[in-house]
């Protein structure tokens, strides 16, 4: 077929047409009698076996959907795509409601967004099938090769794979055979298509149609920004696996039949007290801090530190909730009552049994009191320190919260912000893990979800209970910030409730000008270091 066109290239213009015109008629009379002859195959099935000559490129015959292997390569492709979206539709449930088997004790939203950027990929492909082009196999090697180092480090990184699991692994995994995959499959349909041109046309077709041009346009923009995203995830995984280099004070331990970890750490000895000059068998309580709406190392366990390190308190005890600090992401759904069971295991696998004075801040102290309730006898105190308020629970679960977390939670695996603190601002893996930065984190946001789901029905259920639950006659102490108190009235009327939990109520104190976390100045400090002795040593 390539000599016939050539030879038809060369008549010179208005010379031997006969010729040439014998030649065409030949040459149709030949293909007529061949493909009389043979079978019909995959470059014949789909045309008319009695054609004249070459067909115009333009023709929408000339496709390389005439061959069989094609046409069952967008078949596989298709059925990838239905695979992947089947794969999405668990993930994007798991982060709300973890099935059997799915649980991660990550984010859940690092899986998520692998396969999504696989889904992506695969509906591109198809989108723009018989148009293959070079910038689209240029930016799908690019793809390739980051998402295999992707595989290689979580993979590599014991702390990533553990946190990730077989689910996350699989994620990457399987978005990396896609990217070889459809690097095939456009190297595979421009063959195709060259291969129909030359037979149908007489040569390969080398210009393109406005409208392919267009798509050629369309597909590398897509393919750059796929690209792109790539390139964050691996840049956000070589922070995690930085950030997995930090060792945690304490020790971590297996909870909930070992579906996941949580971090425990105390800080001095058990002492007891002395009645006459004799030791007595009682020991002095061991204070408990759970923290706020951060992770408890940024905010209240310096100042507890501090406070031990002074001679306030004797021994001190503080976790990180699960998807805080150094613990993992818990199963969803998870509520405050799940939180205080998880603690309890903790505790008692680490060996400490109290007795306990509770000091909460924020957030903390819904869990505090649902701690407290389930363990009535090891209760010796109450410190709740500018403390949320159930009837603030409906604030924390509304749904317009919650979507915005879960849309944070579905981007956080690009790192934008962790990205760019690291490198303008300085941002170490202390911040990142604990600190303040410790907010960008999937694992911290995937937590604030959870919270905000069960916020207005699971955990204010628990919470009320516990409020019937609780002894009368177990000392509380609430210290108040005054600015909160001052700038609205809803928060004083609330604060001013919290002081009924009990009737042992012992002081109730409005720190004037201290902040939400009271101990960030002077007055707050010497307020609480007064009443953890009070507590902790029955005396003022």
């Amino acid at each position: 077929m390539v000599s016939l066109w050539s030879r038809k290239q060369d008549t010179p213009d208005g010379g031997d047409q006969p010729n040439r015109e014998d030649d065409e008629r030949q040459s149709s009379q030949h293909y007529r009698d061949r493909d009389r002859d043979r079978d019909p195959d995959e470059r014949t099935r789909l045309l008319p076996r009695e054609h004249t000559g070459y067909l115009n490129p333009d023709d929408p015959a000339v496709s390389p959907y005439n061959l069989w292997s094609i046409r069952a390569l967008r078949g596989l492709s298709s059925l990838f795509l239905a695979i992947s979206f089947i794969w999405w539709t668990f993930l994007l449930v798991s982060i709300f409601v973890s099935p059997p088997m799915m649980h991660t004790r990550g984010s859940g939203f690092f899986a998520f967004s692998y396969t999504t950027l696989t889904v992506g990929y695969l509906v591109t492909g198809l989108m723009f099938f018989v148009v293959p082009s070079k910038p689209m196999t240029i930016w799908g090697v690019v793809l390739a090769v980051f998402l295999l180092v992707d595989m290689c480090i979580i993979l590599g990184v014991p702390r990533i794979r553990v946190e990730e699991g077989w689910v996350g692994i699989a994620s990457v995994v399987w978005a990396t055979l896609i990217s070889f995959y459809n690097i095939l499959q456009n190297y595979f349909v421009a063959w195709g298509k060259r291969e129909e041109e030359e037979r149908l046309t007489g040569r390969e077709e080398t210009r393109r149609s406005l409208r392919e041009w267009l798509a050629v346009l369309v597909q590398t923009v897509v393919m750059a920004i796929l690209g792109i995203l790539v390139i964050l995830f691996t840049a956000t995984l070589i922070l995690r696996a930085r950030d997995a280099s930090l060792p945690a004070p304490g020790k971590q331990y297996y909870v909930n039949s070992n579906n996941y970890r949580v971090h425990l750490a105390c800080v001095g000895n058990i002492t007891g007290d002395k009645i006459d000059g004799t030791a007595s068998s009682r020991r002095r309580p061991t204070v408990l801090l759970e923290g706020g709406e951060e992770p408890i190392e940024h905010t209240l366990q310096p100042f507890i530190d501090a406070a031990y390190k002074n001679g306030t308190i004797d021994r001190y005890c503080y976790w990180d909730r699960p998807g805080l600090g150094w613990s993992d992401n818990a199963p969803s759904p998870y509520s405050a009552g799940m939180a205080a069971d998880a603690l309890s295991e903790a505790l008692a696998l680490a060996g400490e049994e109290g007795p306990w004075v509770i000091a909460s801040a924020g957030m903390g102290g819904i869990y505090s009191r649902i701690f407290a309730s389930r363990h009535l006898l090891e209760i010796e105190g109450l410190l709740l320190i500018d403390t949320l308020h159930e009837d603030y629970l409906d604030k924390v679960g509304s749904p317009g919260w919650g979507f915005l977390l879960w849309l944070r939670g579905v981007l956080s695996p690009l790192g934008l912000d962790r990205l760019a603190g690291a490198i303008f601002k300085g941002r170490t893996r202390e911040d990142r893990v604990y600190g303040r930065s410790a907010y960008q984190t999937g694992r911290f946001i995937k937590a604030k979800l959870q919270e905000s789901l069960v916020a207005g029905s699971m955990t204010a259920s628990e919470v009320q209970t516990a409020r019937h639950v609780q002894i009368a006659d177990t000392p509380l102490v609430v210290v108040s910030s005054g600015v909160e108190v001052r700038k609205s009235k809803k928060w004083a009327k609330t604060q001013e409730d919290l002081t009924t939990v009990t009737k042992n109520l012992q002081d109730w104190d409005v720190v004037q000008g201290a902040p939400h976390e009271v101990w960030k100045t002077l007055a707050g400090r010497t307020i609480l270091e007064r009443r953890l002795r009070q507590l902790v040593k029955g005396h003022k």
